[in-house]
């Protein structure tokens, strides 16, 4: 099911023609909504460069020369980087949405024999296909169109493809749901963006996600999807634009190069303390709804519990809630 994602990197949108491509990256911090959309919060960096083909015959895709487009980033400065977790994690929970994790896109134009997102590796066959269908996107110039809401912001359709989708595209209704989920979450999943009838698709071809602490992932390569992509390019219905990488929930900060020498900023440390009691709060109102169709008092004193007590006591409610249900259903 489609969804909107708002604010969108440059690179998930990098465009290219017969004169060149641009090439790049980006890594955002991506918040979620209500309604399942996801939002670019905050920039952790941003390079974006227009690569000139030779214009000589047998040379056309090729690159010549480099155009410095845009570059932004605060990946490698410890003060600015802390700045802007601490800013976007306040800026989540006043807009009332979630931090769902770090997205990284790459843009390559598939011009390499492998893949330039960790994680993933696919055969070079697979990365020759996507190269000559990226070369037909640029010449006949079907790359996502971009949307505007009546505020102005951009936007663009996004839609997660795969076997494993509702890893990303998660189950639920509301906030809480999301929240529930994605407190635990940890691991990634990488994949292709292609784009069909102006829409982002974002097949996932691997993930090592994880929703509960016990649970030890392996990684695979979703043949499915292979398969998919590549009778997609063949009818000329699917055009690859870049290489993704989803780490998910707020343990992705865990992934950042700086993390282990800016994890213990105070202000940063509280900024997080913060952020969990905001999701804490959310999960107990939805047990609290939960347990009262079901007659169970769930106690006054959670305020009082110290967070590990309170995510123990969220566990052990789950856990109850599951069997009950399990039980009904029967």
């Amino acid at each position: 099911m489609p969804i909107e994602f708002f604010n969108p990197p440059p690179a998930i949108i990098a465009s290219g023609s017969k004169l060149g491509v641009e090439l790049g990256g980006s890594k955002s911090i991506i918040s979620i909504d209500e309604h399942h959309n996801l939002y670019s919060e905050g920039l952790i960096f941003s390079e974006l460069s227009w690569g000139a083909f030779y214009q000589e015959e047998g040379l056309t895709d090729q690159i010549n020369t480099f155009e410095t487009k845009e570059f932004d980033s605060v990946r490698e400065d410890p003060e600015a980087l802390i700045k802007t977790i601490i800013g976007t994690i306040y800026d989540i929970m006043n807009q009332k949405k979630l931090f769902y994790g770090l997205l990284d896109f790459e843009v390559d134009a598939f011009l390499n024999q492998n893949t330039v997102i960790p994680g993933l590796k696919l055969d070079y066959k697979i990365i020759n296909k996507l190269l000559e269908a990226h070369k037909k996107t640029r010449d006949q110039e079907l790359f996502p169109k971009i949307l505007s809401d009546a505020k102005g912001s951009h936007k663009i359709k996004l839609e997660f493809q795969g076997e494993k989708r509702l890893n990303l595209h998660l189950n639920g209704t509301k906030l809480e749901d999301y929240g529930e989920v994605l407190r635990m979450a940890k691991g990634f999943a990488t994949g292709i963006v292609c784009t069909s009838r102006g829409a982002a698709n974002m097949y996932i071809m691997s993930d090592n996600l994880v929703f509960k602490d016990d649970v030890i992932p392996e990684l695979y390569i979703d043949e499915e999807n292979l398969m998919i992509i590549e009778m997609g390019i063949e009818r000329e219905l699917l055009f690859p634009i870049s290489w993704f990488r989803i780490d998910l929930g707020i343990k992705s900060l865990e992934t950042l190069d700086l993390w282990e020498k800016i994890k213990d900023e105070p202000k940063l440390t509280k900024a997080l303390e913060y952020y969990e009691r905001y999701v804490l709060g959310l999960v107990q109102r939805k047990f609290k709804a939960m347990a009262s169709t079901i007659g169970t008092d769930v106690g006054d004193n959670f305020e009082n519990l110290s967070p590990i007590e309170r995510r123990q006591a969220l566990r052990d409610m789950a856990e109850a809630i599951r069997k009950l249900t399990e039980e009904y259903k029967k």
